[in-house]
């Protein structure tokens, strides 16, 4: 049996994580030697520091002024989780969900909160729901990049200008690599892990003026948890969207994503960033243009994610195994790609069908994703090859 020969050269850095992801190029420890260690988060540097990681977020992300901002807890996870405690209840709920974090609000609203008012729109993997099938006139609760999925929304173009509802918008994998219409979110929530390359434990969660007079408002029929209160006697407390942080964060984390802004703003902003993770994206569309043996999950060319890209083996031979056996192959394909060096945490995500998920956000180097791709070939033609020695 022939052997398919390994690629000359393997990517200079090998991380293509969807999160944690890749620092930034040039990144080294020494980038934190500013970190105000071992001081109080509440000390005037500690508030300095925070505010300025508000400000810079601002800044790159082009947030209108009258938007308000603000580092909390628990990741995403805690500030999808804030809006939602907070936010809901006031008006029936459109839960919209195309693949797992998104699965997991709807879960949240339904069983956690016990929304009896929740319409819930799903999509399988590899699509999203009909936007003109959602009721802007209830609040909405969407996941804009699946990260598990690799599909994004193409623009908000189906979201109204006078909707009556709150759109709730997860958009951890889609800040800093696609265009965000503000006009048309009124909470919209990321980690610092995802395209910039950050540390973990730490969401930042945005509101518009829409979301704050319905904050002032509304009070939710269940107690709120107190890393969830955002407001005082019927008041925003607006010490929080100052670097007033609910609780203590990692100053440490704060230094790194402070680097990773400045970074953001040395290499051109948003425009770049965005620039970087489409030019990655399209050397994974014409790897795929070329092998007809792998394919994109996402159905259509226009919701195809730039930052979470998600494979799948279109090969007959791969395709006729049951789904337990393609769960395995593809496993072995990241596997070997691991064990070679040549890329690490590419699997799939456990909940999603059988593949590769590449991570192609802005940290991420071209020419890492282009010596990536021999590779994937490579140990797509290994895995086959041991297919083959198993059927004989």
């Amino acid at each position: 049996m022939a052997t398919f020969p390994k690629p000359d050269a393997r990517p200079a850095d090998p991380r293509f994580s969807s999160g944690p992801c890749a620092k930034r190029p040039g990144w080294s420890l020494e980038a934190l030697g500013d970190a105000p260690l071992g001081r109080s988060h509440r000390a005037k540097l500690g508030k300095a520091k925070l505010k300025q990681a508000i400000d810079d977020t601002r800044e790159v992300l082009g947030v209108p002024a009258d938007y308000r901002i603000a580092i909390v807890p628990a990741s995403d996870t805690g500030a999808v989780e804030m809006a939602m405690w907070s936010l809901l209840g006031a008006r029936p709920v459109d839960m919209v969900a195309w693949e797992s974090f998104g699965s997991g609000w709807v879960t949240d609203a339904v069983k956690q909160l016990k929304l009896t008012d929740a319409r819930v729109l799903e999509a399988p993997y590899g699509e999203i729901v009909d936007f003109a099938t959602v009721n802007f006139d209830h609040d909405v609760v969407f996941t804009w990049n699946g990260t598990t999925s690799g599909v994004r929304v193409p623009n908000g173009d189906a979201i109204p200008a006078n909707r009556q509802g709150l759109t709730i918008c997860d958009a951890t994998s889609a800040a800093f690599a696609q265009d965000l219409p503000y006009d048309k979110l009124d909470v919209v929530t990321f980690s610092w892990q995802k395209v910039l390359g950050g540390e973990a434990a730490h969401g930042m969660l945005i509101l518009s003026p829409r979301a704050v007079e319905r904050l002032e408002s509304y009070k939710p029929a269940w107690p709120l948890p107190k890393i969830f209160r955002m407001t005082k006697g019927g008041k925003l407390i607006e010490g929080l969207f100052e670097g007033e942080t609910i609780n203590t964060p990692s100053m440490l984390c704060v230094e790194d994503y402070l680097d990773a802004l400045a970074w953001a703003k040395r290499i051109g902003g948003l425009a770049e960033l965005k620039r970087r993770a489409d030019a990655n994206l399209a050397a994974v569309e014409r790897f795929v243009e070329a092998n007809d043996w792998l394919g994109f999950l996402p159905k259509t060319r226009e919701i195809r994610s730039n930052t979470s890209v998600c494979l799948t083996f279109t090969d007959p031979t791969v395709t006729a195994l049951s789904p337990a056996d393609q769960a395995a192959f593809a496993k072995g394909v990241a596997s070997a790609l691991e064990k070679e060096g040549a890329a690490l945490d590419v699997g799939a995500y456990r909940d999603a069908p059988p593949g590769l998920r590449i991570w192609c956000g802005a940290t991420v180097e071209l020419a890492s994703i282009e010596a990536l791709l021999p590779w994937i070939a490579w140990a797509f033609e290994a895995e086959k090859q041991k297919l083959a020695a198993k059927a004989a």
